[in-house]
Parts: C-alpha cells; sequence; structure tokens
C-alpha cells in the first residue's frame, strides 16, 4: 500500500484532518470515504479552505488519489458532516472505509 493511501484510511478511521496538494493549490481536507470507481481511489472530504455563501451548506467533493499529492496529517481532529451517510457517490462506485 502507498504512503497517500495508509495516510488517508488513517485520517478517516481517526476522523483527523490532512493537507494535501491537489491542482497546484494546498488544501485542508476532512476526509470521510475512501472508494473506488472504475479501478481508481477517491476520497470524499470536505474542503476547509472552500468559501461557502451563507445561504449554501458544506458538502462533501471528491478527489483522485492519484491527484493528491504531500499528504500530510494534521493533529485536529473532525466532526463528520450532519446527516452524513456512509455510502458511495455513485451505484457503481464501491466504498471502502467510512468515518
Amino acid at each position: 500500500m502507498d504512503d497517500t493511501r495508509l495516510k488517508l484510511m488513517e485520517a478517516i478511521a481517526r476522523k483527523r484532518k490532512v493537507t494535501a496538494h491537489y491542482n497546484g493549490q494546498v488544501l485542508t481536507l476532512a476526509p470521510h470515504l475512501l472508494f473506488e470507481r472504475r479501478g481508481d481511489l477517491f476520497i470524499s472530504a470536505l474542503n476547509l479552505n472552500k468559501s461557502w455563501r451563507s445561504d449554501e451548506d458544506p458538502r462533501l467533493g471528491h478527489f483522485k488519489l492519484d491527484g493528491l499529492a504531500s499528504i500530510e496529517l494534521i493533529d485536529e481532529s473532525f466532526d463528520p458532516l450532519p446527516g452524513f451517510e456512509p455510502a458511495a457517490p455513485r451505484d457503481e462506485d464501491t466504498p471502502l472505509l467510512a468515518v
């Protein structure tokens, strides 16, 4: 297993935030779900850097693990989003690990 996958699995299991480089940006993520889609691994995570409109509820984004780099666990925990269901985003996706 590669280091990225192990760190994200630990973050999900322990409800810990991570930082990651993604598309040229450094993101702080609260990963909720690891899933597989057509042989590729993804996480569903709350992007804590994103600015939400006042009338918009925060929601999980989906990030391909191959696109994430320099994953670091942060010594901060998070509470899962209210109403989070540990189900894969699409019927053809396979959930692997959830908070």
